[in-house]
């Protein structure tokens, strides 16, 4: 523990120099004005973003990428609070109460007391990163392709079910798709060409920065232009304060470790994401509040806890990431691929290979928790102004990056046309409600899927029973199993009657 301390505080030193802070500045607060943007996604800024740092080197690209990360997580409340539109899915809690708060004239509070639970629910995460990361990493040293195959199948059934609110056999089907795409062009194992329709452009598959580009990017474009303008709260004279009161955030101090404890743990689950953490600390502080009437209504605790599990999943999205290179949210997915681009190999043997990364990354996320907690306090005003940025000033801009960046990467036409597609499949999939997420853990964890079930076939002789006879094979295989019973209606409905009359409850 005190040699992890040890790097971690030497990880700190290593990133305190002009350039870095300059790299963290400028990160967060582009993050945060993505975050802020009603239709620019987090996902959507790693995304773009990871197609800029080519020229940087690794520990200045991967530090811009965590801090547009974060920064456009926490951003997003900027837009949920003042037009009641969540400026990123990870959001769409806050906007329960923090509209009401600034109907009430109470908008620069309500920022004011977001930002204070972003920066303690990272906080919170980044802790948990540091004791659980390490330990995780060892035990996943004992996985083998038989582990492997049911971690993938785990990452998309998790997904599939976790949906926010859509119905889960949208989510299989999404994810399913997604691994259907990860199978075209040559194999990992073989080179063997497949499902190509004779097209030599796609022998080396479907590149993932252009498929992430289009569905989370050119995507989101095309959703934004559909829907109608949000109308955006007039400030009202008189002394809304920003900076959160001690008082307030000392009575909300169990919500706050509660909900930073329940966004990290969602963050290790693979594919789940920002807004169901988002949920999951919303469901909490209302179940366990003596003020659960004023949810919904313009409750400071609300908010507090929706804001703070949506920040804490960053760092816990990031520990089976780095230790399993199994991403936890749809925007770690993208940051595994910049790894990759930038010579880190996730996975297992990071401990062995780089042992000290896992500590630099908690130190990026410290530093752009420090950078939100600045900006949110500082420049809320300024915030409000980036809003009347009209949308059709915008949208032009970001379809822009979305050409170039897909280019970048191969300086291929083939790639942009990769990307229009995967946008106009995500904007179709959008409007019948189907979930993004899925579909492009199904193209990352794919790879994962095809490589391990073909490698336990070849090591068993063809044999099933060590994928479900080994122990920590047997374990996940059970989860599976359960997780796909349980998101059964029937399940469920019983499932919710069993809870009712347990805790004598009902409906609020």
């Amino acid at each position: 523990m005190m040699d992890g301390l040890t790097q971690f505080f030497g990880a700190i030193g290593e990133l305190t120099t002009p350039m870095s802070l300059f790299h963290v500045a400028w990160a967060t607060l582009l993050g945060i004005i993505v975050g802020s943007l009603p239709g620019l996604t987090a996902t959507m800024g790693v995304a773009l973003l990871t197609t800029l740092t080519y020229s940087l080197d690794r520990d200045a690209a991967i530090l811009s990428l965590i801090c547009m990360y974060v920064g456009a997580i926490y951003g997003g409340s900027r837009s949920a609070i003042l037009l009641n539109i969540p400026g990123t899915p990870a959001s769409a809690a806050t906007s329960l109460d923090g509209y009401p708060l600034a109907r009430q004239g109470k908008a620069a509070y309500a920022m004011g007391l977001a930002t204070a639970g972003s920066a303690l629910g990272t906080l919170v995460g980044i802790l948990l990163l540091v004791m659980i990361a390490p330990p995780l990493a060892e035990i996943a040293l004992d996985f083998g392709s038989f582990e492997f195959f049911w971690l993938a199948v785990f990452g998309i059934v998790i997904s599939g079910q976790l949906t926010g609110g859509i119905s889960p056999l949208k989510g299989y089907i999404a994810g399913i798709l997604g691994l259907m795409i990860a199978m075209i062009g040559s194999d990992g194992i073989h080179a063997h060409i497949r499902f190509t329709m004779g097209f030599d452009t796609l022998n080396g598959g479907i590149g993932l920065i252009p498929a992430m580009v289009g569905a989370f990017g050119f995507a989101e474009i095309l959703t934004v232009m559909w829907q109608p303008k949000g109308a955006m709260i007039e400030e009202k004279k008189g002394h809304d304060r920003t900076l959160p009161r001690l008082l307030d955030l000392w009575r909300y101090k169990f919500t706050i470790v509660r909900s930073g404890i329940i966004g990290t743990l969602v963050g290790i689950i693979p594919g789940v994401g920002e807004d169901i953490g988002a949920w999951s600390s919303y469901a909490a502080a209302k179940k366990f509040s003596p003020e659960r009437g004023k949810f919904g209504k313009g409750s400071t605790e609300g908010l507090t806890a929706a804001e703070t599990g949506n920040s804490a999943v960053v760092p816990g999205s990031l520990i089976p990431a780095l230790t399993l290179a199994v991403p936890g949210s749809a925007s770690a997915a993208v940051l595994i691929a910049a790894l990759f681009i930038h010579g880190v190999r996730p996975g297992p043997m990071i401990m062995l290979e780089a042992p000290e990364f896992v500590y630099l990354i908690a130190a990026m996320l410290l530093f752009a928790t420090i950078a939100i907690l600045i900006y949110g306090l500082t420049l809320t005003r300024f915030f409000i102004l980036v809003l009347k940025i009209p949308r059709e000033w915008l949208m032009p801009v970001i379809f822009v990056l979305c050409v170039i960046g897909p280019y970048a990467l191969t300086q291929r036409i083939f790639e942009i046309w990769v990307m229009f597609g995967f946008g106009f499949f995500g904007f179709l999939l959008r409007q019948m409600n189907y979930p993004m997420a899925p579909l492009v853990l199904g193209i990352i964890l794919g790879d994962l899927l095809d490589k391990s079930l073909r490698r336990g076939l070849t090591l068993s002789d063809g044999q099933i029973e060590p994928f479900l006879t080994r122990p920590i094979s047997a374990v996940f295989a059970a989860i599976v199993v359960l997780s796909i019973v349980s998101g059964l209606p029937p399940v469920r409905r019983a499932t919710s009657r069993l809870i009712t009359r347990t805790t004598g409850g009902g409906p609020d």
